[in-house]
């Protein structure tokens, strides 16, 4: 092919993509109209809008579909926007999680709801569970356990005081930078970040910057947003803090354990239906006498359940009693699971079914 072959034919496939972009667009706003009339019968049956189930096999069916011809991860994510968009047809999700903008919170919040979701940041956990337990916003996002630091401790006392459910969780890869306004290490005076990222940096700080103080404050983005205005500040943050404060790297991925992740809960007034892959999560007292704990674990054991966790919390009002809260694979609608906290109930002295919810993908 000639030179005017060539821009001929680059001129056909350029308005052959333009034609196909306008049958997108067009599919697009079907589809969004269809969904509204979707959510007005919901509405009128009385269903809730958030259908977990429905949606995670829509997304499955459409990569079986695709076979892998466009790059199955583009097609999921870009998918999964269309859904999470379309989902504000029904209903206008409002959502609060642990702010400012740009924490991990945040970040888990846009990977469940996506972009089109009415985010509200809050300073603190328990003003997640209180927004949402006033119905001021639908639904709350909280960490809950990191992969190296553990529990989230303010997360699970905190269900002893609001009467909310899980229905959801997501996992986000942890990953932090040192950010600061100008990039150079040498301007740096004092490093702040939330306890569990300066936790997460602590050996990577010792030996780059043995002499610099570090300041614990309430989350990632609040150090990002303090050094955006203060030049002797460096703080470790995530690289969407870095764009959305403006800030410049200093060092990236400094983390002393690759592969950290942080795992959230969704809250909110409603756990979903099982959707076949679910995890129920329980919260229980036991009197105090030997092998208590014993059956309690026992009547998972004997019907399967496997158990993804299970911790102690003291009691607030009780010194030296415990509370347990408990991850078990399944639904509590699921006959054995069902069956089990049955058997429980007659063993301990307090039983809370916290939410029964999608296990989430930790990829």
């Amino acid at each position: 092919m000639d030179k005017k072959e060539i821009e001929a034919r680059l001129k056909e496939l350029r308005q052959e993509i333009d034609r196909v972009d306008r049958t997108i667009l067009d599919c697009l706003k079907r589809r969004y109209s269809i969904v509204k009339e979707v959510g007005h019968l919901k509405r009128k049956l009385g269903v809730e809008v958030l259908d977990l189930n429905r949606e995670r096999a829509v997304i499955k069916k459409i990569l079986e579909e695709n076979q892998g011809i466009f790059p199955e991860n583009s097609l999921k994510a870009i998918f999964l926007e269309i859904v999470h968009t379309c989902r504000t047809a029904q209903e206008l999700q409002k959502v609060a999680y642990l702010g400012p903008e740009a924490t991990f919170s945040h970040m888990a919040a846009l990977k469940f709801f996506g972009q089109a979701a009415n985010f509200l940041p809050q300073e603190s956990v328990l003003d997640v569970f209180e927004e949402t337990e006033s119905g001021r916003t639908k639904f709350g996002v909280v960490p809950v356990e990191n992969s190296i630091e553990g529990t989230v401790s303010a997360t699970l006392d905190a269900f002893s005081d609001y009467k909310l459910k899980v229905c959801g969780e997501v996992f986000i890869p942890v990953s932090h930078d040192l950010l600061n306004q100008t990039g150079r290490k040498e301007d740096i005076k004092k490093v702040i970040s939330h306890p569990h990222a300066l936790a997460q940096c602590r050996k990577w700080l010792r030996k780059n910057l043995p002499s610099v103080p570090v300041e614990e404050v309430s989350s990632t983005a609040f150090a990002a947003r303090w050094a955006a205005v203060d030049p002797s500040v460096a703080a470790i943050a995530s690289s969407l803090a870095a764009r959305t404060y403006h800030l410049q790297a200093v060092a990236t991925s400094i983390e002393d354990f690759h592969g950290n992740v942080t795992r959230f809960w969704v809250i909110g007034k409603e756990s979903p239906g099982p959707t076949g892959k679910d995890k129920t999560s329980l919260f229980f007292s036991i009197s105090d006498r030997p092998g208590a704990l014993f059956e309690v674990l026992s009547s998972f054991a004997k019907r399967q359940i496997n158990l993804s966790k299970i911790e102690s919390r003291p009691a607030k009002n009780e010194p030296w009693h415990y509370f347990f809260f408990l991850d078990c694979d399944g639904h509590i609608k699921d006959q054995k699971v069902k069956e089990c906290v049955e058997e429980i109930s007659k063993i301990c002295v307090r039983i809370e079914w916290l939410g029964s919810y999608p296990a989430g993908e930790e990829n």
